[in-house]
């Protein structure tokens, strides 16, 4: 019989109570709500305990608005692939026929021009792109809440995330508290003027609560839903956390 060790036992041991612990922490997240999307594996626990903290105790809290002398005089936006045919056209047509189409759990499916959000309520505020690839800058935004926008689609109670497709083909999501939050805008202008397209224009999400990568750019379609078990997510297709809170 192989002699078992004390360092052995006391290893044994903490994995163990890690483990019971973890389990412990998502089982209870799982019944009050408290648990992102791509919770599971070794990750569970700690993605669980960060996006529990965030909702328990900062759920209406603020990212940091800067005076206009913090604002970057040569933001640098992040390489972007070369434009298709059709966002092409769109561009050479100043953007006049671009749609964010709503669809899912709201009461009235539609899209909406960018004509037409500037026509709702409109909000401008001076945030960090906080990029944890080194992209960071800040900047004034302005656009309209995105809060505004699925209330006037009327937005069901039903609804628990709001996933954002872009014309690239990327896509993500946030959970309902995000996407009424304040401060989390569908973006089309910055710094006084439209929105460009090295930034994103004509339409991003800015989620400045988030880490940036969670600030989509060329936004197209959203979908409201009670669930994105059904769908990629972010940590499947860049292999970062579902919630990036800062």
């Amino acid at each position: 019989m192989n002699r078992i060790s004390r360092r052995s036992l006391l290893a044994g041991g903490v994995t163990a109570a890690v483990a019971a612990v973890g389990s412990a922490v998502t089982i209870a997240g799982r019944r009050f709500g408290l648990v992102p999307p791509d919770a599971g594996g070794i990750f569970a626990a700690g993605n669980t305990l960060n996006y529990a903290a965030h909702r328990l105790f900062g759920r209406n809290a603020l990212a940091r608005e800067f005076p206009r002398s913090m604002i970057a005089e040569k933001p640098f936006a992040n390489t972007i692939a070369p434009p298709s045919e059709a966002f092409a056209r769109h561009q050479a047509e100043h953007f006049a026929n671009w749609t964010l189409d709503v669809r899912g759990s709201v009461d009235t499916p539609r899209p909406l021009s960018v004509h037409a959000l500037r026509g709702m309520a409109v909000r401008s505020q001076i945030t960090a792109v906080t990029c944890e690839e080194g992209w960071s800058y800040v900047a004034e935004w302005t656009g309209t809440p995105l809060s505004a926008v699925l209330q006037a689609c009327g937005v069901r109670p039903s609804a628990r995330y709001v996933v954002y497709f872009a014309a690239d083909g990327w896509m993500d999501s946030i959970d309902i508290d995000e996407a009424m939050h304040p401060q989390t805008l569908v973006t089309w202008g910055m710094n006084g003027g439209d929105l460009p397209v090295a930034f994103g224009g004509p339409l991003r999400m800015r989620v400045p609560r988030q880490l940036g990568y969670k600030s989509v750019k060329f936004i197209e379609r959203l979908l409201v839903t009670d669930t994105v078990a059904d769908l990629k997510i972010s940590t499947g297709v860049r292999n970062y956390a579902w919630y990036s809170g800062i």
